[in-house]
């Protein structure tokens, strides 16, 4: 058996026993880890604990007991908070021994929203809130109007006891139960709580933020229409007070959210759903029994759109807020993009060819304000930032697309105009982002096209010379073969294309990319294209048409035109684009004689006639037929070189800016989306035609 190394012990186990283990009782876990609780000690924090006092005052008002409530913010760094509801309990709870105010303000998970009646529903759901505050304090003070008396008991970091004096620093003498300080007014009754923020807990610099508490003070009144709730800040001399008073409910708040013009009314949709949820009870004998519950859910919802695009959603349950959202929101959200689609197609705002909306255009330019009440909701972490209440996610989705379709479907004519201005919103939102993203997807497109490697069918050519080099945009691939033998592939390069390419002058970018004809031009000239064109980065010092002396090749000559026009025009500004001059006609002479020609190529009917007749008056023979070509690929490698590429015979038009513009204007009439301007042209061309050149 192997002994254990000197420097150790032998059994590794004696350094940890049962009596390391903590146990933290009351509220010693809260001084403990307090972040748990309020989620930070510093000014946030101290934010937390205030409102988890007056939200107690709140969920009084809500329940109908409470009409105002005073908030005191002292000089000596006290918060006070005031109401005239229905007072804490000051009798004795049967199982602790203890008072209804001992017992809320020392032990955790103790309160009358568990589902005992008192309250239908409530901010307060943990039944931590003012039990925490109190561990968090060094003096906090209860007074209680109930039953004509004014019931009076004090805690110092959370246990019980008597003060001396004012203030935390005062003598302080533990002891439980209430004290009687004196007579209440007939019928008053109402509860105060002043408490002093623990700095042993807070860091130096919390402090309250004045306009935070505003803010969240004129929340609360808006979701509570007609509750008083009055701030005094007695922290300046003189004390400031302001009265947040707000009859107009969420309807009103939303108004007031809203940070642009307006395209609706504020639209109101309410509704209640129920739902069955399993929870744990406490019977008679305190033991807990699993039990299924019916509740009922009230939803409120007010919204408006507005000319911007800024998105403004608050949700609360039970007048708290859900900063983070949660279960309600989602199906508000989720509500709102079915109806809005379903109405939109119903309404042809939206094209069949249009994709559906998506959430991001609903919302864009939305003010709105989402609550939810119902007793017990389930939220995630005493913070309460997020709803897990499954329910309410398809409770809220019915309430909204229920209503909503209604007020977008009335026929009243004040609600129709207004329903069309919110669909016409919303579409124009979701056009707008669409053509956003083709925009991108483009940029992304071009790119690739100028970095990735050149089209395989692309017969390129040796020289990097831009002075000499020369890419021939060739009609045809039986074209192609005939060029391929006919050039020069030191300096002449060669990319054909497949009969007429897409017309750019209708087309978008998006699809002008998409077209492989167009995008291997782009690419095998490697300049870029739009804006992005660079001139210096051209990889051919020119860039010649080359297609049939035929309508159709000049049909083609016009459409890659165009192309370069709209992508490319610094490229044709520079004089850097041509076309080439193939023939019309062969004339073989018949018996040449020493020194003369045995072939003569026109390229007009009109030049042809004159030719004829020349060749007519000096008496040269011909041989008959004369020779039309009806493409390049007719000719042979020596002809297409003599007449067509070979820098020394070959003759090339340059395209100018003037050109260019009447091909397009041309091409524009010819081929554009106007149809009146080319059938003017058309009766405006008929009587000039001859009926002899119809091949009928």
């Amino acid at each position: 058996m192997t002994a254990a190394p000197a420097d150790q012990p032998a059994d590794r186990t004696s350094g940890y026993t049962a009596r390391h283990l903590s146990v933290l009782e009351g509220l010693e876990a809260v001084r403990k880890r307090p972040g748990m609780y309020i989620g930070s000690t510093d000014g946030r924090g101290l934010m937390h604990c205030v409102w988890e006092i007056i939200d107690n005052a709140v969920d009084e008002a809500l329940a109908g007991f409470c009409t105002r409530i005073d908030v005191v913010v002292r000089a000596d760094g006290s918060v006070e908070v005031r109401d005239d509801g229905r007072g804490i309990p000051v009798d004795v709870e049967p199982r602790t021994g203890l008072t209804g105010v001992e017992l809320v303000m020392t032990k955790l998970h103790a309160g009358g929203k568990f589902g005992g009646g008192s309250y239908a529903a409530s901010g307060g759901l943990h039944g931590v809130g003012a039990s925490v505050v109190n561990a968090l304090s060094s003096r906090l003070d209860v007074e209680v109007d109930r039953g004509g008396k004014v019931h009076l008991m004090s805690f110092r970091r959370g246990d019980p006891g008597v003060y001396d004096g004012e203030g935390p620093t005062a003598a302080f003498t533990p002891r439980g139960g209430l004290t009687v300080a004196g007579r209440a007014k007939r019928g008053l009754t109402g509860t105060r709580v002043r408490w002093w923020p623990d700095r042993q807990v807070f860091i130096k610099e919390a402090e309250l933020d004045w306009e935070q508490l505003r803010a969240r003070a004129r929340q609360t009144a808006f979701l509570v229409p007609g509750l008083h709730l009055v701030l005094h800040d007695e922290r300046e001399q003189p004390a400031a007070v302001e009265e947040l008073h707000y009859s107009g409910g969420i309807a009103e708040f939303c108004e007031f959210l809203a940070p642009d013009a307006a395209v609706s009314d504020v639209l109101r949709l309410q509704g209640t759903g129920h739902f069955k949820e399993t929870v744990p009870v406490l019977d008679e004998q305190g033991h807990l029994t699993p039990t299924e519950v019916e509740r009922a859910m009230a939803v409120d919802v007010a919204l408006r759109w507005g000319t911007g695009y800024d998105t403004v959603v608050r949700s609360f349950v039970n007048i708290v807020a859900t900063p983070k959202g949660g279960t309600h929101a989602s199906g508000f959200e989720r509500a709102l993009t079915r109806t809005l689609n379903k109405r939109l197609r119903d309404a042809r705002v939206l094209r069949v060819a249009e994709p559906d909306v998506t959430k991001d255009d609903v919302l864009e330019g939305l003010t709105a304000v989402v609550t939810v009440s119902f007793p017990e909701p389930q939220f995630e972490g005493q913070t309460k930032e997020v709803l897990g209440t499954p329910a309410a996610s398809r409770i809220v989705a019915h309430v909204v697309e229920k209503h909503l379709l209604e007020v977008l479907s009335s026929t009243k004519r004040g609600d129709k105009a207004q329903a069309q201005a919110i669909l016409e919103k919303v579409a124009a939102a979701a056009r707008t982002r669409i053509a956003a993203r083709q925009h991108k997807e483009n940029q992304r497109r071009k790119n690739a096209l100028e970095t990735s490697s050149l089209p395989a069918k692309l017969a390129d050519c040796r020289s990097e010379d831009n002075d000499r080099t020369e890419l021939f945009i060739v009609e045809g691939d039986s074209a192609l073969g005939t060029a391929k033998l006919a050039r020069d592939s030191e300096f002449q390069a060669l990319l054909p294309i497949r009969g007429k390419i897409l017309n750019v002058q209708k087309a978008s970018v998006s699809d002008m990319l998409k077209n492989a004809e167009c995008a291997a031009i782009i690419q095998v000239i490697g300049a870029g294209s739009g804006r992005s064109f660079d001139l210096d980065a051209a990889r051919y010092g020119k860039i010649i048409l080359m297609a049939d002396a035929d309508v159709d090749g000049a049909h083609i000559r016009c459409l890659l035109l165009t192309l370069l026009y709209r992508t490319m025009r610094p490229l044709v500004e520079a004089g850097r684009v041509f076309a080439a001059m193939p023939p019309l006609h062969r004339i073989e002479v018949s018996n040449p004689k020493k020194g003369q020609e045995k072939y003569r190529y026109t390229y007009t009917d009109a030049e042809l006639r004159r030719t004829l007749a020349d060749l007519e008056k000096r008496g040269v023979r011909w041989k008959e037929p004369v020779q039309r070509y009806k493409g390049l690929g007719e000719m042979d490698a020596h002809q297409l070189a003599e007449t067509t590429m070979n820098p020394a015979q070959r003759t090339l038009r340059r395209v100018s800016i003037g050109d260019l513009e009447a091909a397009e204007q041309v091409f524009e009439l010819l081929m554009g989306n106007e149809v009146a301007p080319r059938r003017d042209f058309i009766v405006d061309g008929a009587a000039g035609l001859d009926r002899e050149r119809i091949d009928v």
